[in-house]
């Protein structure tokens, strides 16, 4: 097409490459706690008083120390009262008897480890905490209905729900945020046609984490370095609660192959999960205290990835700090 100046210049094609959309959604666990809190600051407005949270630190791990830190920090900040008890090992047993009998105290957590891990003690230590001051959820009875798919304290009426451990319960409500949950599958099943690795079968989380996963209908490989263990109600998860059944031969190659979720809370600071294996579009979550995936190759697999979930932790264990306060001022009503 020409104009009265003469004929139009061509023009130039743009040498600059068009932006890439990133494929992968970073996560951050600050996010997920925020909505967890919001919901807390409500129900915290229906009591008349403050509920006041006591830990018990009786080691010196660096770790429990952090822990101990942000619990008082997030209380503090969201209207509960915090005390932290620095004790001895040898002082630890009488300490909690005396908080489980001081109506002022509403919950109790104790950072582990206080024994060697040779040693039961601190199982024994976790079932002197009250039922009904027990925010971890560690007490026999909470850790039965767990594994038995018990959801409720008060059963036919179902008004009171049995305490789940922080860090388990903190990976589910990461994964009902991230929506994995189906909400149009009715409540207990709703993991329905999941596929999900569990990389850490320890006794605290690992295990705790399949087990929940698997009750709300996940098909879930628990990987350790005894080998492989499946998780599962059983085909159309017709069976009430999970049976565990070890995969021979089976590596974490294969699991990851199949998963659409991978968690992994591996402790080992040389540990990594090899992207290369995970199934593209999978959703990775970390819940070790280390960096188990490695951030820039995790994200050219992965379509979400949440690289910590401690926030979530200690907004869970504010959650159930409060349930349990609601529950015991019924019992006395």
């Amino acid at each position: 097409m020409s104009s009265a100046n003469g004929p139009s210049k061509p023009v130039p094609e743009s040498t600059t490459p068009p932006s890439v959309v990133p494929t992968c959604k970073v996560v951050l666990a600050n996010t997920i706690a925020k909505s967890l809190l919001g919901e807390v600051a409500q129900g915290l407005t229906k009591l008349d008083f403050k509920p006041k949270l006591v830990g018990f630190l009786a080691n010196e791990d660096p770790a429990a120390q952090v822990y101990a830190e942000y619990s008082a920090k997030t209380c503090k900040e969201n209207g509960f009262l915090f005390e932290i008890r620095i004790i001895s090992k040898e002082d630890v047993e009488e300490a909690i008897l005396v908080a489980n009998s001081d109506p002022s105290v509403h919950g109790i957590i104790v950072y582990y480890p206080i024994f060697p891990s040779t040693s039961r003690q601190d199982y024994y230590i976790q079932q002197l905490v009250s039922p009904a001051k027990d925010v971890e959820g560690l007490s026999h009875k909470y850790v039965f209905n767990m594994y038995q798919n018990i959801r409720f304290l008060d059963p036919p009426t179902n008004q009171h729900k049995s305490i789940l451990p922080c860090t388990p319960l903190a990976v589910v409500k990461v994964l009902e945020y991230l929506q994995i949950y189906n909400t149009v599958i009715p409540y207990g099943n709703r993991l329905f046609g999941k596929t999900i690795t569990v990389i850490n079968r320890s006794e605290v989380v690992g295990r705790p984490l399949a087990a929940l996963l698997a009750n709300d209908g996940a098909h879930v490989y628990s990987v350790d370095l005894d080998g492989v263990q499946l998780f599962t109600r059983g085909t159309g998860i017709k069976n009430h609660k999970h049976e565990v059944h070890p995969k021979e031969g089976w590596e974490l190659e294969r699991c990851l192959a199949l998963s659409d979720v991978v968690i992994s809370g591996v402790p080992g600071k040389n540990y990594k999960v090899d992207p290369k294996l995970i199934r593209d579009g999978a959703v990775c979550i970390n819940f070790s205290s280390e960096k188990n995936f490695d951030t820039a190759a995790v994200k050219e697999h992965a379509s979400i990835y949440v690289p910590a979930i401690g926030k979530v932790t200690i907004a869970v264990l504010l959650r159930n700090l409060l349930r349990l306060s609601k529950d015991n001022v019924a019992k006395k009503a």
